[in-house]
């Protein structure tokens, strides 16, 4: 069974909805510890799963960048990527496959596959479904040190887990904090 893995950037508030620049992919130059583990978590994964708003951002976006030092527009135009979407037909961005069918259903069909990781990011909404319906395995927070004081959150209101392992905290240079979290 593979490893489904939400992978937020999330501020010490909580919020994982980016309503002011605190997060900006682009400004990662000054922060290459960071974008180093990022690619790290990128070659244990083979599967990028998103809701139908944050892959036309990232359609909209990443396709776009000609000159990225990040490396994130080379790992998004060759990684396989899966958008859950009722209302989206074409996803006109390649190695992309629309998952139309109930969403818990298709993840578990997924995470059934043989492969490597599957990492949600953004898609709040995907998220929650996914949380509530037990199938994420690992959480995997970048803690940004900004207080947003709004926003939406990783875990849907009156949702409970009642305890979570610590896998790993690592600290980088900018303040940031990769906390990692499995159930119990």
């Amino acid at each position: 069974m593979r490893t489904l893995a939400i992978t937020e950037n999330i501020t010490v508030d909580g919020s994982i909805e980016m309503l002011t620049d605190w997060f900006d992919p682009q400004a990662q130059s000054d922060m290459t510890d960071v974008l180093e583990e990022s690619h790290r978590q990128d070659d244990n994964a083979d599967a990028l799963l998103v809701g139908r708003r944050t892959f036309e951002d990232f359609r909209g976006y990443w396709p776009r960048q000609t000159d990225d030092p990040t490396g994130i527009t080379a790992y998004l135009n060759q990684v396989q990527k899966y958008v859950v979407s009722t209302t989206l037909t074409d996803p006109m961005w390649d190695n992309s496959t629309i998952l139309s069918g109930d969403p818990a259903e298709e993840v578990r069909a997924l995470k059934a596959r043989a492969g490597k990781d599957i990492v949600l990011t953004g898609s709040i909404r995907l998220a929650h479904t996914l949380i509530a319906a037990g199938l994420v395995d690992e959480y995997r927070l970048f803690v940004y040190p900004v207080v947003q004081g709004s926003g939406r959150r990783l875990f849907p209101d009156g949702f409970e887990i009642p305890r979570l392992t610590l896998a790993e905290a690592k600290p980088f240079r900018s303040g940031i904090v990769l906390t990692r979290y499995v159930p119990a």
